[in-house]
């Protein structure tokens, strides 16, 4: 979902993407950008589905890209594409640290321009919905993020 609107605050578009917009564009713009914003949202819409050997299980904590669900407990976790993206990215490589930048890169493409603090939104609301798993995610300070190394004693990929 791209939100469209007249509100350019940082305030208004931090609380536009922790509603679930995966994209926020203000008015005025030009038609082109908006275009281009529309293009990778379908390309990430149409892409083909990843294997389901690549499921990602961490405990009770279950990943499944090939049906983009999440799920804890045995509970399925409610995530926005742009949450599902990131935990996907940083639980696919535990102990790598991401940039704010590289992750911005992955998940809304090279040419995106937003704040360091659109990530710091995704990752607070997505520590929210993980409950329990939510220590899974660190911070690094000073440059981004990482998925616990230690959660790989219980990581499996079927």
């Amino acid at each position: 979902m791209i939100m469209v609107t007249a509100k350019s605050e940082e305030s208004d578009i931090v609380v536009g993407l922790e509603l679930g917009a995966d994209d926020y564009l203000t008015k005025p713009f030009s038609p082109k950008v908006l275009l281009s914003r529309i293009r990778v949202c379908l390309r990430r819409m149409i892409q083909k589905p990843a294997d389901k050997s690549l499921m990602i299980t961490i405990g009770e904590l279950v990943i499944n890209p090939g049906y983009h669900t999440v799920s804890v407990d045995g509970k399925p976790v409610e995530l926005t594409r742009t949450e599902f993206g990131i935990l996907h990215l940083l639980a696919s490589h535990p102990g790598w640290v991401f940039t704010r930048y590289r992750i911005v890169e992955v998940i809304w493409g090279k040419d995106y321009t937003v704040t360091d603090r659109v990530v710091d939104v995704q990752i607070v609301g997505l520590r929210k919905k993980l409950a329990s798993y939510s220590s899974y995610i660190e911070t690094v300070r000073g440059i981004g993020y990482r998925f616990k190394e230690q959660a790989c004693n219980h990581f499996t990929q079927r």
